[in-house]
Parts: C-alpha cells; sequence; structure tokens
C-alpha cells in the first residue's frame, strides 16, 4: 500500500458553460520517505493538485487516501509551504514557529515546545535572526521560516507549492541546497511542485509533469536516478544530469508547443518607413568618442564609452556603474548578466534614455544618446499596458506615433504582423485586463518590434513568467528577432537565457563601481531553440562558464584576474568546444 494515493482525482470550478475542468483522472501513488517533484505550466492545475491533497479543495471525482485513511479536510499530518510565506507580521520568527508547535503538540511541556521551535529554528540557519520580525528579513529567510513553521509541526508529508519562485535566482538556489539538506536529515515524504526543471532534478526522485490543462492529468514520470547529496555546480558537468536534462525540457517544450496558438501567416508586413528621430541635424559627438571613432558604422552602431552612473547619498557619492565600456555590431544580440545590484538595468536605462548619464556617453548610430526616444523601444519585466485598451490598441499607441505618414490600413497591417508574429493572432481585440501575464508580455514584444526600433532593450523581459511560459517567449521572441535583426540588449539573471539570445554575454562585477568583467562570444549556429542548444555538444561549457563567473563574484567577491582567466580558459580548453 502507497503512503499516499490519489485514484481517479478530477476537479472542476464554476457551472454550467463557465465551468472550467481543471484536473482530469489524477492517479498517483507515493511512497513513504519519497520526494516527487510535479511539473507543470501556470494554469495547468498544479495548485489546485496541492490543495486537494492539502485537504484544502474536494475533488468531485475519485478519492484521496494518506496510510489507507480518506482525507477528508485540513490537517497537520500534512504540512504546507506555499508560494507566499503567510507570516505574521506582528510576532518574531520563534514565535511564528511556535504558534504553529502550541496548537499541535498541545500536551508536550512547556520547554519540550521550547525545544521543538528552536531545533527547526536552527535547521534552517535562523538561530541569529530568532528574535526578528517578518519586515526586518529577506524574501529568502521569511521563507526558510515558511519552511521551519511546516517541519516543526512533525508532519507525515510536506507538501511545496512552488516555495521558491518569488526568490532571486540565487537565493533561490541556495534554499534548494537547504531544502536537501533538510530531507535528508528526516526524509519526508514531499511533493513539490515547481515549473523549475533544473530544481526538481535537483531535488526529486520522480519527476512527474502534469499535462496542459483544462483537464490536466499526469503525463511520463522520469526517475532522478543521480547519487545524493546533490550540488548544482557538480551537476552542470554530470553527463547524466545533462542527459535528464535534456529529456524532461524537450517533453515540455513539446507539450507546449501543442497549446501554443499558432500565428496566421495572413497579414504582409507593409513596406513603411518610420519618421526620422530628432530630424536631419546631427547633435556634436563627445571628443572622446569622434577621436575613436574610425571604422565604418556597422561595425561601431551602439557604442557605450567609460559610462558611469553616480547617485548621491547621505553619506557621499556612490558610483554604481565605473566605466562601461563596448562597442557592437548593427544587428548584433548582446546579454548582460551578473548578480543583483551589479548596475545591468542602470546601464539600460541609460541606454534607453530614462536616466541621467553621469560620465561617459551612449551613442547609437552616430547619435548621442541623451533622452528617451522610439528609435529605443524598451521591454520592462511588466509590459505596462493599458488596462482598458485592447490588445491591438496597446501596439496602435506606438505605430501611430512612429509611422505617421502611413495610411490607418498600413498601419493597422503593421500591428496585426506583429501581434500575430507573437501568437496573438485570435487575442488582438482582447482587452489587456483579459490577458494573462505571458500574453502582456506578448504584446510588450509586439509593441517593441512594431516600433521598427534601431535599438531593442529588454530588461529582465520575461523574470516575472513562470520558467516554461519564459521557455516559450524566449521562442517567440527569437523567431520575431531573426525576421528584424535588429540590434539588441538583454538584461538578464538566467544562464540559459543568456546564452541562447546571445551572439556575445556580457559578465558584470559585483557593485557598487561594477564594470564589464568578462565578455564570452557565443558560436552557437542560428536559429536557435533551447532544444537545439541541449543538444549541442559546447552548450554546457558556454554554461558552466557563466556559472564559473556567477560563482567567483558571488556574495561581493572580487576574484582576481588570474581566477577569471582560469575560468576562460576552461571552457576553451574543452575538447569539444568549436569556438576556440
Amino acid at each position: 500500500m502507497a503512503f499516499l494515493e490519489l485514484k481517479g482525482v478530477s476537479k472542476s470550478y464554476g457551472d454550467g458553460d463557465a465551468r472550467t475542468h481543471v484536473l482530469n483522472d489524477i492517479n498517483l501513488a507515493v511512497e513513504e520517505g519519497e520526494f516527487v517533484a510535479i511539473l507543470g505550466f501556470s494554469g495547468s492545475g498544479k495548485t489546485t493538485l496541492i490543495s486537494t491533497i492539502a485537504g484544502l479543495a474536494s475533488p468531485d471525482q475519485g478519492e484521496l487516501l494518506l496510510k489507507g485513511q480518506p482525507i477528508t479536510g485540513p490537517g497537520p499530518d500534512r504540512g504546507v509551504v506555499f508560494q507566499s510565506y503567510s507570516l505574521m507580521p506582528w510576532l518574531t520568527v520563534y514565535d511564528n514557529i511556535a504558534l504553529a508547535v502550541d496548537q499541535v503538540f498541545k500536551k508536550a511541556s512547556k520547554g519540550e515546545r521550547r525545544a521543538r521551535t528552536s531545533k527547526y529554528i536552527e535547521m534552517v540557519g535562523l538561530a541569529h535572526a530568532a528574535e526578528r520580525r517578518p519586515a526586518e528579513l529577506s524574501g529568502g529567510m521569511r521563507q526558510r521560516v515558511a519552511v521551519a513553521r511546516a517541519l516543526a509541526m512533525s508532519p507525515e508529508i510536506l507538501l511545496l507549492d512552488e516555495p521558491l519562485s518569488a526568490l532571486d535566482a540565487l537565493t533561490r538556489s541556495k534554499l534548494q541546497d537547504e531544502i536537501e539538506k533538510i530531507w535528508e536529515q528526516d526524509k519526508r515524504t514531499v511533493v513539490l511542485i515547481t515549473n523549475d526543471v533544473d530544481e526538481a532534478i535537483l531535488l526529486a526522485d520522480r519527476i512527474i509533469p502534469l499535462t496542459v490543462g483544462p483537464g490536466a492529468t499526469l503525463g511520463q514520470e522520469f526517475k532522478v536516478d543521480l547519487p545524493r547529496p546533490r550540488d548544482h555546480t557538480a551537476l552542470s558537468s554530470d553527463p547524466a544530469f545533462q542527459k535528464l536534462r535534456q529529456q524532461v525540457t524537450s517533453y515540455l517544450i513539446d507539450m507546449g508547443q501543442k497549446r501554443s496558438a499558432a500565428g496566421s501567416e495572413s497579414t504582409v508586413l507593409p513596406n513603411v518607413v518610420p519618421i526620422e528621430i530628432g530630424g536631419t541635424k546631427k547633435p556634436k559627438l563627445p571628443k572622446a568618442y569622434a577621436d575613436a571613432a574610425r571604422s565604418p558604422r556597422d561595425g561601431r552602431y551602439l557604442e557605450f564609452f567609460r559610462l558611469e552612473k553616480i547617485y548621491p547619498t547621505p553619506k557621499g557619492p556612490l558610483k554604481v556603474v565605473d566605466g562601461f565600456d563596448l562597442i557592437m555590431k548593427k544587428g548584433e544580440f548582446v546579454t548582460l548578466i551578473g548578480h543583483s545590484g551589479c548596475g545591468k538595468s542602470t546601464v539600460l536605462s541609460m541606454t534607453a534614455g530614462l536616466n541621467e548619464i553621469s560620465s561617459g556617453g551612449v551613442v547609437l548610430d552616430g547619435k548621442e544618446v541623451t533622452t528617451a526616444g522610439p528609435d529605443r523601444a524598451v521591454v520592462f519585466q511588466a509590459p505596462s499596458l493599458f488596462p482598458w485598451l485592447s490588445a491591438r490598441d496597446n501596439v496602435m499607441l506606438g505605430v501611430d506615433r512612429v509611422y505617421p505618414n502611413a495610411s490607418r490600413a498600413e498601419r493597422d497591417d503593421v500591428v496585426s504582423y506583429y501581434l500575430e508574429r507573437v501568437g496573438l493572432a485570435d487575442s488582438i481585440d482582447k482587452l489587456a485586463s483579459d490577458l494573462s501575464n505571458g500574453m502582456r508580455q506578448r504584446v510588450g514584444i509586439a509593441r517593441a518590434f512594431a516600433l521598427s526600433p534601431k535599438l531593442l532593450l529588454l530588461d529582465e523581459p520575461f523574470g516575472m513568467l513562470d520558467s516554461l511560459t519564459r521557455w516559450e517567449l524566449q521562442e517567440v521572441l527569437m523567431e520575431v528577432w531573426s525576421r528584424t535583426k535588429v540590434t539588441a540588449v538583454c538584461v538578464t539573471h538566467d544562464v540559459d537565457e543568456a546564452i541562447l539570445l546571445a551572439d556575445r554575454c556580457v559578465m558584470m562585477t559585483n557593485g557598487p563601481n561594477a564594470r564589464i568583467g568578462n565578455i564570452m562570444e557565443v558560436d552557437l549556429p542560428r536559429p536557435r531553440t533551447r532544444k537545439d542548444l541541449l543538444e549541442h555538444s559546447d552548450y554546457y561549457a558556454y554554461r558552466q562558464e557563466l556559472l564559473d563567473f556567477l560563482e567567483a563574484y558571488e556574495g561581493g567577491a572580487n576574484p582576481d584576474p588570474e581566477v577569471l582567466e582560469a575560468i576562460k580558459a576552461k571552457r576553451k580548453s574543452t575538447p569539444n568546444d568549436q569556438a576556440a
């Protein structure tokens, strides 16, 4: 008999024509002490599944059994950790955990309850912060409190509903390692809901994808036959990890492609020309740039020279960016990567003309950047759409400004063409407020390309999306970019995204006083897809160089030049590297 068993579980919401079938015929058996990861897209029913196991929702059909007994409601035998940590803001770390311990272990002595609370605070590494309140903690520390609280109740099964998805990549990586260590200590039965393939492989014994909804069910199982304990850095170079990662990723991509709306090819992009930004008069260039500009413009299409950004603070000037120097060719795609606070977005905002340059400059197509303009299209994490306007009208706002001499029909065709390219052919007239986060970001991408910009600036454009939706939109971006070959700079913290998109990955040192620490040429064939990358013999060597660089600068470290040279030499010395 399985420890946890789901038999023919189905769940729907709503009535009549508005009824949505979320889960359909879910069958799952989990053994005691097993760690199972459920992978799926946003909206596939992952949270409904975990809520049903927790007893917070009742199935319409089927049954759930824990140790052979029906699950009829919530109980302390199931500890749940959600994406949001739901701590009592007026209580300390200790008191938040003690509140749960006192409820579950009412018959235990005060000393026993105190010892249990302290044990789990120490287990998640928060002994030094036991008397702090949630407002004094980072997001990662708050999530540790939620994990400690769940564990302190000694549940028979631990249910984790995307507990780390709201955290930055570095914090997420650290907590993944901690969750595995905690699990190794007492081998609780765990069901983890996640959209992160690497997280699933690092933590789980089995990975089970949830198929695309509505009416989602469980797909093909993948056994994670990798020795424990598992280390992020060591896993990346393990052939068994690479093979499993490719298999799971390919399976999920195939599922995603089946649900994606195919872009119509009915609209042809009209031959219209955008306005000349700033007229024909060219401003006088700074002497430093004029002296250096000796090559044809296509080879120096975008230039950053000694770019600096300084903010005044009560303790004196703070130099965030210190001498950022880079020359880009026309049509080149560069990604900026580095730890949080290293100045990536600051460089991008200065390039967009949205943030004043303290020193140095940015020159685009022979003109110095002094203010914002539609010759530079920006896509942010949140696309900032007008919620009361349709997808068409949100894109048309920019098109009307940039193509004043085009006919109405031609401007309509520009808007339709790019919305179709990003897979929104069937949603052109939907209000932005009725679109999912991923669909809104598609509108933002369409709007940016529709401006026919000289430069495309992307500031972590997929950072707020789940990883599977992010894969889809990366492919959308690559497909549209391949048609336009617009010069592009993308800020990202995602190593795989950086390699997928870029001709060159520019790695920044830690801030303050951030500058370029390393530039990695990505000599991988285009057009690129995530599937193609995972199958390429050189891909993991590129990936390891970025991971090694980020690790070298972790925690504000300032590595010796010899360390950085050794990182670069490592990839170039690998036998499969064709770029060396």
